[in-house]
């Protein structure tokens, strides 16, 4: 994901965010700390989150309180640099740097392709993105031999617009002109200026553009089909975590659901706990955001799609090398998954 817009205040202030991890309180909440404890206790006490600040993701910040009821004494978030040589989370994640990260299923796939080192274990929800075009943009087949700013080459923005791209019929390795921006402020400045024909937004930077009367959706994946009905973002973990720490990472797991479901069913809770934390200072916009955006999903979409449906775009114009078939079944676990749909029943 990309880093927030620099008008959302100091953003994401790691101090602030750790000082405020008792907001949830001790209380249970949606009635299922009670699972905590129901199960083996983990192997480890110690968990590893990398992330980057974008509202989409507040299950992530969410999980913690229930990461601790799962019995997790040391709960660490580890932010996420952006670079070169490290342009996605999923990359910052098969690298060692954490244990477990969201990240959009674009910026996963590559990774998976890469090696074996990450492995997916959900969808947390569909949509969140947004597709803005210039005035020389009407329609996707209109940026036929545009300009598109992303942040870097091999980030997830672009990787996921590659998709979209081929979906409709054009090339993104021939039909376009990538423009590398370091930044989303530069983004949104080489948008602004005529520099760039189109630039995906994730929340908050849609509701921004919106106010800064930039552009015009032409693509919005909560909405829009196909793109409506597969999951945005999703859950990884390092294998070896995985495969050493199977109880663990179940109950990582299952915190992640909790705080889904807490996004799913009291929005205004939630926002209000983003807020508290630090990271989003405005309430208004981080309610907007959670109420639109489909949490209970990963209930009902089945992640095994997602990898197909886009691994598949990917494969298609040379992006990754792998099938989807290869992805599925060399960078997937969904066993975890099924197991908390039994044990979770709303």
């Amino acid at each position: 994901m990309m880093p927030v817009s620099k008008s959302s205040g100091d953003g994401f202030s790691r101090r602030r965010f750790l000082a405020n991890t008792s907001a949830l309180g001790a209380v249970p909440l949606l009635g299922l700390a009670h699972l905590a404890g129901a199960a083996a206790p983990p192997e480890t006490t110690k968990v590893r989150i990398l992330y980057a600040p974008a509202i989409c993701l507040g299950p992530e910040f969410l999980a913690e309180e229930f990461l601790r009821l799962e019995g997790f004494s040391e709960v660490e978030y580890v932010p996420m640099t952006y670079g070169e040589r490290n342009p996605s989370l999923a990359k910052g994640l098969a690298e060692g740097q954490a244990d477990f990260t969201m990240e959009t299923a674009a910026g996963f796939l590559p990774v998976i392709d890469a090696g074996p080192e990450i492995v997916l274990l959900t969808g947390i929800h569909a949509g969140c993105l947004e597709l803005f075009g210039g005035d020389r943009v009407r329609a996707l087949r209109d940026l036929k031999g545009k300009t598109l700013a992303i942040i870097e080459e091999g980030s997830p923005d672009q990787l996921l617009l590659s998709g979209i791209l081929a979906y409709v019929g054009i090339n993104p390795r021939t039909e376009v002109k990538w423009l590398a921006a370091k930044t989303y402020p530069e983004m949104v400045r080489a948008f602004s200026e005529g520099k760039a024909d189109a630039i995906l937004a994730f929340p908050p930077q849609p509701q921004e553009l919106r106010a800064l009367k930039l552009g015009k959706v032409i693509l919005n994946t909560t909405q829009d089909r196909p793109w409506s009905q597969y999951f945005c973002c999703m859950v990884g973990s390092r294998r070896e975590y995985v495969q050493k720490h199977p109880v663990a990472t179940k109950r990582v797991l299952r915190a992640f659901l909790k705080a889904t479901e807490l996004c799913a069913r009291e929005p205004e809770r939630a926002a209000r706990l983003m807020v508290s934390k630090g990271f989003e200072p405005r309430y208004e916009i981080a309610l907007e955001v959670l109420k639109q955006l489909p949490y209970s999903r990963w209930r009902d979409f089945d992640p095994e799609d997602t990898v197909r449906f886009l691994g598949l775009r990917l494969h298609e114009v040379g992006l990754i090398k792998s099938t989807p078939q290869k992805l599925i079944a060399q960078g997937t676990d969904w066993q975890f998954l099924n197991e908390l749909k039994r044990e979770m029943k709303a």
